[in-house]
């Protein structure tokens, strides 16, 4: 394989959720995420959404997408193999499965990349494979027979589209290797070595952890001896099971909750099957999902301030400490993915799925619902969260950026330095104490030293507020805490000609 697909540059996107036009009609949203400073938009279109019966296409959803584009982002599109009549388990939505006719596959496939084709960079091969009977129902080896068709069907199409490798998320990285899921990816590394340019991986949780977490995939690529560049197609942080006692309390509400309906939680035999159409009618049902999540709420102000922000109504001082974290974290995950050498991340995810109230009482609302970083107002995306302000300035402070490197400091061990190599621009440096982000604000700052090439500096924090910073024999001088700090040289006063 060369290095075609190696993408050029550094790009700071963020995904259109998980269902774009499966659940209404597909909405603006590309205009809201430019206005972001977003360079590389990912979302999802479904078998079912373009061919709908067999050979009848329809293309209102992709086109709906395609109209709003300018020409200056990157598309990556997750296509998935999911459809009531052409694949093994019959759904509009979730699960994807192996189709029935690979031929049909690759006609839908060649059919959608021509319609994209010099508009759409990236298409991925469905997404979270190993995250059997939720994302994927089928085996590795199956998976392996759909990538390699869908590839081959991609570079008929458009020679210059790239193709991605489907997410490998916390199930994976989450565990050993030899765990299931780890042998999953070593099985499709195995039989799909040439059929993928580019290796996604998600990253949910502790920044401190993204190194470790994407040496761990090149580690398997080289293995297996197909390595290529890895790309981030999700990452947010913080997430419930970041954090033990959270992660406890919803363990112990959601056995109680199963095993009062017998432990029938699902057949092993048969995937749950999530069609627009069953997700519906179980939001009217009694379900042993929604009966633990009706328990943690009404033990709510009992439970751990950790899982508690997470939750609907939760205490003010809660929900704006949980938007101080994920501030954090964006910054923090975004700096690290990039130092290790990754050119494109994208934050999960932009804004909820469709408008109106959410849900409660599902339990990927309380893992990822306050992760958006946009809300409605009036059907519009119009609300932005904290999380929305701090993207934008991470962008506007990573413009033109064309290297990230850390570096260490022997005075403060603990302290994270990013030094950020930018065209046409000044240097940035960017610094934050690696601390318990869920405490960090109980811990004082510390004060750091370090070498300063210019006689004066500016800060700004990861929330927009000035940051404290003086020049000294050639050294910057300012305190520290977990919040990261963006540092650039002082603005220079505009001549009295200046036009």
């Amino acid at each position: 394989m060369s290095d075609a697909y190696e993408p050029q540059g550094i790009r700071l996107g963020v995904v259109r959720g998980i269902s774009y036009g499966l659940f209404g009609p597909p909405g603006t949203f590309v205009p809201q995420a430019r206005s972001l400073g977003t360079g590389i938009l990912r979302a999802y279109v479904y078998w079912s959404q373009v061919e709908p019966e067999p050979g009848h296409y329809r293309w209102d959803v992709v086109d709906a997408l395609l109209g709003q584009l300018d020409g200056d982002e990157e598309v990556w599109i997750t296509l998935c193999s999911s459809s009531p009549w052409a694949t093994r388990t019959p759904t509009d939505f979730l699960p994807p499965s192996p189709a029935l006719d690979l031929d049909a596959y690759a006609e839908f496939v060649r059919r959608v990349v021509r319609r994209c084709a010099g508009r759409v960079r990236y298409w991925q091969c469905d997404n979270e494979p190993s995250n059997t009977d939720l994302l994927w129902a089928g085996t590795a080896d199956e998976y392996v027979a759909q990538l390699t068709v869908m590839y081959a069907a991609v570079k008929e199409a458009d020679p210059t589209a790239a193709v991605v490798l489907g997410g490998c998320g916390y199930d994976v990285l989450g565990g050993e290797p030899g765990s299931e899921p780890w042998r999953f990816f070593e099985q499709v590394l195995r039989g799909g070595r040439d059929s993928f340019d580019l290796f996604d991986v998600h990253l949910y949780g502790d920044a401190a952890a993204v190194p470790a977490h994407i040496e761990a995939v090149r580690e398997l690529m080289r293995a297996h001896g197909c390595p290529r560049p890895v790309v981030v197609g999700e990452y947010a942080a913080p997430v419930p099971f970041e954090f033990p006692e959270a992660q406890a309390v919803m363990y112990e509400v959601f056995a109680k909750a199963f095993a009062e309906a017998g432990g029938q939680v699902q057949s092993t035999s048969q995937p749950a099957v999530q069609s627009t159409r069953e997700l519906a009618a179980r939001a009217r049902q009694d379900t042993p999902e929604r009966r633990a999540m009706a328990a943690l709420y009404a033990r709510m102000p009992q439970l751990p301030p950790r899982l508690q922000m997470f939750m609907e109504g939760c205490p003010p001082e809660l929900e704006a400490r949980r938007h101080r974290i994920n501030c954090r974290q964006l910054v923090a995950c975004t700096l690290q993915a990039l130092a290790a050498g990754v050119r494109r991340t994208l934050y999960w995810n932009l804004a909820p799925e469709v408008p109106g109230p959410a849900d409660p009482l599902q339990i990927m609302h309380l893992m990822f619902g306050k992760l958006a970083m946009l809300g409605y107002r009036d059907g519009e995306l119009t609300v932005r969260h904290p999380a929305a302000d701090t993207f934008a300035l991470l962008t506007a402070q990573l413009a033109g950026a064309r290297r990230v490197t850390r570096v260490p400091s022997a005075d403060t061990p603990d302290l994270y330095a990013f030094e950020v190599e930018r065209a046409g621009r000044e240097p940035l440096l960017v610094l934050w104490d690696g601390r318990d982000t869920a405490v960090e604000e109980d811990q004082p700052p510390v004060a750091v030293s370090w070498p300063w090439p210019a006689s004066a500096a500016t800060a700004v924090d990861a929330f927009g507020e000035p940051h404290a910073v003086e020049v000294r024999d050639r050294r910057l001088r300012l305190a520290v805490s977990g919040t990261p700090v963006f540092v650039g040289p002082a603005n220079r006063p505009r001549s009295h000609n200046a036009s």
